[in-house]
């Protein structure tokens, strides 16, 4: 629909300034004025014939024209909200939300442009790529395989690694796959340690060692990548030989285990003798000792006993005879129960009184002329015959006899002790 200006005879007028006699547009208009508001529709259809009219000329008033013009304007109208719309949806598809722990790694035309920190954040679709990458999540790779060892025996080994990524950027562009590359890494260093170790020691002490071993090389091994990403710890899980000797693998560390429970039982058995062993040796040798100083200080005071004695002897050597050999005879027979008695004859008689002290209790004691409790010794000699008896003896004769009284009465007391 057209606006009617007054004093225009009824003709139609451009809204946009130009002027329109073509009759098709005239036959609504009625006295002259249409009081009515203006039409969206046919704002939209002259643009786009002005648009398309920019090439050519205007043609003529046909009446078939205007459902072109119509056609063309709904075309126009179209395009424009679909480009409006396409407009909306592209900037509306470049939201995107970056998790706590995550860091963003924008690529502008398939080039690192910058990090994104968490949050809500725009980019222009189709010209920047966003990557979202964790970087507080612990991550994890195994290594496993049948390796090699240096006494050319075959284990199989289970290793497990666990890291961190510390820089996005890193660890998206510097390898084309930074885990890839991690676990070749891993593998090739996890097989060097192996292939230098024996069997033995690695499957029973040597696994901490090869552990850290392990880690060692396999830091030394990315680092000159600077991959972005940060190992917190190597873990050896497993490592047995091949199942086809595994059974002769596990009787030879059952054997070897054996061995050291036994080399530790006579360690703890050692441990509890040889300290009981130096304490008897200890002992033995302080009661030698004793016994030593004990004997010396005895031949010590033999020695000054003879000395007293001497200068006595030879001042009167009969009388210290005489005295020395009652002095025996009261030692030798002080120790005895049995009694010696003179009946004035030829004879001595013996009483047997620890016979007689067991007998019946009650009974009378057996008269000195039963032959049954009492035992006759031969008779003396003379008189002369014990004074020339009595000459054969010497000091040296009465101090071995004191010797051995000495020792008898040592041997008595360590019996009763």
């Amino acid at each position: 629909m057209a606006w009617n200006q007054p004093g225009n005879n009824g003709q139609d007028r451009d809204p946009w300034g130009s002027s329109n006699n073509q009759g098709g547009n005239s036959g609504g208009n009625k006295g002259g004025r249409d009081k009515g508001p203006p039409d969206l529709d046919d704002i939209f259809r002259k643009l786009s014939n002005k648009l398309g009219g920019l090439g050519g000329g205007k043609k003529g008033g046909d009446g078939g024209n205007s459902n072109d013009q119509r056609r063309s304007g709904n075309t126009g109208r179209l395009v424009s909200i679909a480009a409006a719309a396409v407009v909306v949806i592209w900037a509306g598809s470049g939201f995107y939300t970056i998790k706590e722990a995550e860091r963003g790694v924008v690529t502008r035309f398939g080039k690192f442009s910058h990090l994104v920190e968490p949050g809500l954040n725009w980019k222009p679709t189709f010209i920047d790529q966003v990557r979202a990458v964790n970087v507080e999540a612990v991550r994890e790779l195994s290594a496993s395989g049948t390796m090699l060892t240096s006494d050319e025996n075959v284990v199989r080994v289970e290793m497990n690694v666990q890291y961190r990524v510390t820089n996005p950027e890193r660890y998206l562009f510097s390898v084309t796959s930074a885990d890839d590359s991690l676990r070749q890494a891993t593998d090739s260093a996890l097989r060097g340690v192996i292939g230098r170790s024996t069997m033995d020691r690695i499957l029973t002490e040597g696994r901490t060692v090869v552990r850290s071993d392990t880690q060692r090389e396999l830091e030394e091994t990315i680092r000159p990548y600077d991959m972005g990403i940060t190992l917190l710890d190597v873990n050896f899980q497993t490592a047995r030989p091949p199942e086809e000797v595994k059974a002769a693998f596990d009787d030879a560390i059952a054997a070897r285990e054996n061995r050291e429970q036994k080399v530790r039982e006579a360690e703890a058995y050692a441990n509890g003798e040889i300290p009981v062993a130096r304490g008897k040796a200890q002992e033995t040798l302080e009661r030698a000792r004793a016994y030593k100083a004990r004997v010396t200080l005895e031949a010590q005071g033999e020695v000054d006993s003879f000395a007293r004695i001497l200068p006595e002897y030879k001042a009167a050597p009969q009388i210290t005879r005489e005295r020395l050999y009652i002095e025996t005879m009261e030692r030798v027979l002080g120790h005895t129960r049995k009694v010696l008695v003179n009946d004035k004859g030829n004879s001595l008689m013996v009483l047997p009184l620890d016979q007689l002290m067991r007998g019946q209790s009650g009974s009378a004691p057996a008269s000195s002329g039963d032959s049954t409790n009492l035992m006759r010794l031969p008779p003396a000699s003379s008189g002369s015959e014990r004074a020339s008896s009595s000459t054969s003896f010497s000091p040296d004769d009465i101090m071995d006899q004191r010797r051995v009284n000495s020792q008898r009465n040592d041997t008595q007391r360590e019996g009763r002790e």
